[in-house]
């Protein structure tokens, strides 16, 4: 009798963020993500519990693509242990080094922040983990090829396929002897605007999917793209404004500057200065430039040319000179969700004054700032304070580069075997249930929806 195969679901179950799944064997341990959870403070408590076994036993570490609720966590495994290898792509691994060093930066200044303004519970509030942390952890990255078998752990292959979500990002298929699970990482739809497309992976028994939009389908705009951004922009500038467009530094920067760039070339916007204010984000355009072998052939990054006045503020100076300046223009800063970053800054400036706009860019997690401006909110908390909302608030929902509940049905039918069971993750749980309701109607193929910590076999 072969010993068992089991599946964790410490993460991303029922909710959107925090993926973590631990595949175990005979006392040999992988993991595949280790996200942090992010958005309601009940999530976000979840990265302080104490991690349900002593991760120096996890044997490696697997990591479908670089965005925080799927890397974020890893410096706390570290932390409390961990020493395996860290396999990944290139441009995941060098995405996900910028990531973390972020993630500790905004950490220790939060930090900091709270001892000084006095307007955190905790007596002594320390971060989840610091820049140190981090440093101890990179030495562990190990880059994987796309499309080729890696040896991971005693009996075990893995192979990574372009997920074509963000650069470098892939689904990665586990098999031993006796099973086989596909985790799809989040995936990207059929095309995108920067990066070449997805590729199918082998299929497997078992599927571990995302369902983010699961119960959701992108809007099709019946006129120009990016019309509601457009608007904003036309508008704010017209009456002496500027505009923050609060974008994530990992793709979605890259995305907000085409729009604005062919915008700009069409003459649907004025050409006003853009300002890319996230150190973060220019280390990242810095990648996206240097991995042309990803990018869709013959695009590169020259498009880049056709905003006339486009700004890098590297240096906290730099940025800081940027709240003196009255004169209409854009601002893109991360992070996309308004959870921290330098973006809170031009909030706290911007936000009160209704010749403002702000223009939100993607998916707003529950809890999270950004979904409280989506939804209407007349003042939010910034560095402890209440701020009045009086800036026009607008949801471009085109930038989304996740797929939607029709092109994840189309990735399950391109896998062209039915799996033993198709288990959906990452997603709101309304989503995850409308996305199992089309499997089931659709392909007539078992989908659950799993609970946090639930572990199933998968052999």
């Amino acid at each position: 009798m072969s010993t068992p195969v089991t599946l964790t679901f410490l993460g991303a179950a029922g909710t959107v963020t925090g993926s973590k799944f631990l595949l175990s064997r005979a006392g040999q341990h992988l993991l595949v993500d280790a996200g942090m959870f992010q958005g309601l403070k009940t999530l976000r408590l979840r990265n302080r519990a104490p991690f349900m076994m002593d991760p120096a036993r996890i044997g490696e570490v697997l990591v479908t693509h670089a965005h925080a609720d799927h890397t974020g966590y890893l410096p706390a495994l570290v932390k409390l242990g961990f020493r395996g290898p860290i396999r990944a792509t290139r441009p995941t691994l060098e995405l996900a080094e910028i990531v973390l060093r972020d993630s500790a930066y905004l950490q220790e200044l939060a930090t900091t922040d709270a001892i000084r303004g006095r307007y955190s519970r905790h007596t002594s509030p320390t971060p989840l983990y610091d820049s140190s942390d981090v440093e101890r952890t990179l030495p562990l990255f190990r880059p994987v090829p796309l499309g080729q078998d890696v040896q991971v752990g005693r009996d075990a292959v893995a192979r990574w396929t372009r997920a074509g979500h963000i650069l470098g990002s892939a689904s990665i298929n586990v098999a031993t002897d006796d099973s086989s699970v596909l985790f799809s990482g989040d995936l990207g739809r059929p095309t995108h605007p920067i990066l070449r497309p997805r590729q199918t992976p082998p299929p497997a028994r078992t599927v571990v999917m995302e369902s983010t939009y699961g119960g959701r389908l992108h809007p099709e705009p019946a006129g120009p793209g990016h019309e509601e951004m457009a608007e904003a922009v036309r508008r704010a500038v017209a009456a002496g404004g500027q505009v923050v467009i609060p974008a994530f530094a990992v793709d979605r920067t890259e995305g907000v500057l085409h729009v604005l760039a062919d915008m700009m070339a069409d003459g649907r916007i004025p050409q006003v200065p853009v300002v890319v204010d996230s150190p973060m984000a220019l280390r990242v355009l810095d990648v996206y430039r240097a991995e042309p072998g990803e990018l869709l052939p013959g695009a590169g990054m020259e498009w880049l040319d056709q905003i006339p006045d486009l700004r890098e503020t590297r240096s906290a100076a730099e940025s800081k000179t940027l709240s003196g300046r009255r004169e209409p223009m854009i601002i893109v800063s991360s992070s996309g969700m308004c959870e921290g970053g330098r973006v809170l800054h031009h909030l706290a400036r911007l936000l009160p004054d209704p010749r403002n706009a702000v223009v939100l860019t993607g998916y707003q997690a529950v809890g999270t700032r950004g979904s409280d401006l989506s939804e209407g909110a007349r003042r939010i908390k910034l560095f402890g304070r209440y701020v009045k909302v009086g800036a026009r608030v607008v949801s471009d929902d085109e930038f989304s580069v996740h797929a939607d509940a029709d092109d994840l049905i189309g990735w399950l039918r391109d896998l062209g075997r039915e799996p033993e069971t198709i288990y959906l993750v990452h997603g709101e749980k309304e989503s995850a249930l409308a996305l199992q309701d089309r499997i089931h109607q659709e392909l007539g193929w078992t989908a659950v929806v799993p609970r946090a910590d639930e572990v199933v076999r998968v052999d």
